[in-house]
């Protein structure tokens, strides 16, 4: 079983890496050997879960749905079995965003991997299909269009080389689609057109400016479109790309069915037959809406881009960094100051780290990204400006970070002055209390130590960390010459005992 908070990162190049996609249809587990730089698959397996059709209406997912994929996943943590921790990224995207009790099943999810399972939000999950897409593919010259249906969304790109330009994640499946409009297993024209005009709707949102921001080439990226490009091959609809006059034909072949119960395609798997009507009136409308003329079809995906997202982070091209800088530059941040918090908290950490289990390498980032943003809210007033912070990092569009990560930083923010926010600290997973706790208390530090905000040197400090008690300590006489920071570390100590931390000074 791994331990995913008590781990030291330990990949690096010529590891494996894996990782797992738990999509609305799907799941996947792809394996991959980094080295230099450059990923080679080792291992891939899917098995096809429906969690998206296991959700009820109210909004909740059945029993049956969750035992289908905890039995997935016990067979696929054999694949992970000797992987560290930091090798390995799950990510879970429409069904768990839409299901109510999605804590229920990662909760019992994590136990069966024992590593934690991040919910993605749309638009991250549209940046990392590109990415997947741009590394498989060869690198071209303009921008490329790449369109990926899943079970409950479908992501829509626009990027040049491996930069997204426009991402979107629109509410259109093949699985919730067949659900909606062939939810009586018939097949007819009726069917059909409501289903295409349901997602000619949905694309209303970006038709016109995807339009105006334009592409050279467009490119398909998910097990539907692929199930159409075989199917429109076996058929002699197309040769290689998929054309609408290809699509078109298709469409006339599933019409000559009367039920899905029936639909039998040539180049279609069985079991993704029953889906293919609702993905294929999806792709139309994308096709008409957008004027597409023709599609290629690439193997890359979101696997491989979370595969190549990991990659970079090792190679200290974290998509996160930038994400931070732009938000900081975004909201007029004091870099200067929040570089000196930085520092501090840093080296406070250093100091406790091994008494207070905090050695994983995201604590120290998790901690410098919210040393660097935690005045981003004075942008909005200097009134409760931590909390608009935190309002600022929950909701804001952050490439690279998970929904989770968004919480945990918004929580490390909205605590770094005042009272501790008990009622946010509940909120928190469960495994990731302790050590969050312990990093608020951190950065709370660093703050009270920079309020005066001049640049001179601080006076050095040590701190000492057991349990509960932590005892920051000074030279003999520098708090009676700092009486403003001896006032409010008087006031943190009462402040903490809230949170159930015994500080003391001396």
């Amino acid at each position: 079983m791994h331990n995913s908070e008590n781990h030291t990162d330990s990949v690096t190049d010529d590891s494996l890496l894996a990782a797992i996609d738990l999509g609305s249809n799907s799941f996947h587990i792809v394996v991959a050997r980094l080295s230099q730089g450059e990923l080679s698959t080792v291992d891939i397996m899917s098995e096809k879960v429906q969690l998206g059709a296991g959700i009820g209406p109210d909004k909740k997912l059945s029993c049956e749905a969750m035992e289908r994929g905890l039995g997935c996943l016990s067979r696929f943590s054999q694949l992970l079995s000797d992987l560290p921790h930091d090798a390995v990224k799950i990510v879970a995207t429409n069904a768990l965003r839409e299901a109510a009790n999605r804590y229920t099943f990662t909760e019992q999810a994590e136990k069966v991997l024992g590593i934690p399972i991040e919910i993605i939000a749309g638009r991250e999950e549209a940046r990392l299909i590109y990415l997947g897409v741009s590394h498989t593919l060869a690198n071209t010259t303009g921008a490329r269009l790449v369109i990926d249906i899943g079970g409950g969304s479908t992501e829509c790109i626009i990027g040049e080389h491996f930069e997204p330009l426009e991402m979107e994640s629109l509410h259109m499946g093949c699985v919730s689609y067949t659900r909606r409009f062939f939810s009586d297993g018939s097949i007819n024209e009726k069917n059909f057109k409501h289903a295409e005009h349901a997602a000619m709707r949905e694309l209303l949102s970006i038709r016109e400016r995807y339009k105006k921001t334009g592409w050279a080439t467009s490119v398909g990226s998910s097990g539907t479109i692929k199930a159409i490009k075989n199917a429109c091959i076996a058929s002699g609809f197309s040769e290689e790309r998929i054309t609408r006059k290809g699509l078109e034909q298709l469409k006339k072949q599933i019409l000559s069915f009367d039920t899905l119960s029936e639909l039998d395609i040539d180049g279609v798997k069985a079991e993704r037959t029953a889906i293919l009507p609702a993905g294929l009136a999806i792709l139309m409308a994308l096709f008409q809406s957008l004027k597409i003329e023709e599609m290629t079809f690439s193997d890359g995906a979101l696997r491989e881009g979370l595969l190549y997202d990991m990659a970079g982070r090792l190679r200290h091209e974290d998509i996160r960094e930038r994400s931070i800088s732009a938000l900081m530059k975004r909201y007029h941040v004091d870099e200067a100051h929040a570089q000196r918090v930085e520092h501090t908290a840093l080296a406070a950490l250093s100091q406790v780290k091994k008494a207070w289990n905090l050695n994983s390498a995201s604590h120290q980032e998790m901690l410098s990204w919210a040393s660097r943003t935690h005045e981003i809210g004075l942008t909005i007033a200097h009134s409760q400006f931590h909390k608009h912070s935190a309002y600022l990092l929950q909701h804001s569009d952050l490439a690279g970070f998970t929904k989770s990560e968004q919480q945990l930083l918004a929580f490390l923010v909205r605590g770094n002055r005042r009272k501790f926010p008990k009622g946010d600290y509940k909120q928190l997973p469960e495994r990731r209390k302790d050590a969050y706790k312990r990093l608020c208390v951190l950065l709370r530090l660093s703050v009270i130590l920079h309020r005066s905000r001049n640049a001179s040197a601080l006076p050095a400090f040590t701190l000492k960390a057991d349990g509960k008690k932590l005892n920051l300590n000074f030279a003999k006489g520098v708090l009676i010459e700092h009486p403003l920071t001896q006032a409010d570390l008087e006031q943190e100590i009462d402040y903490l005992k809230n949170a159930d931390i015994k500080l003391s000074i001396s």
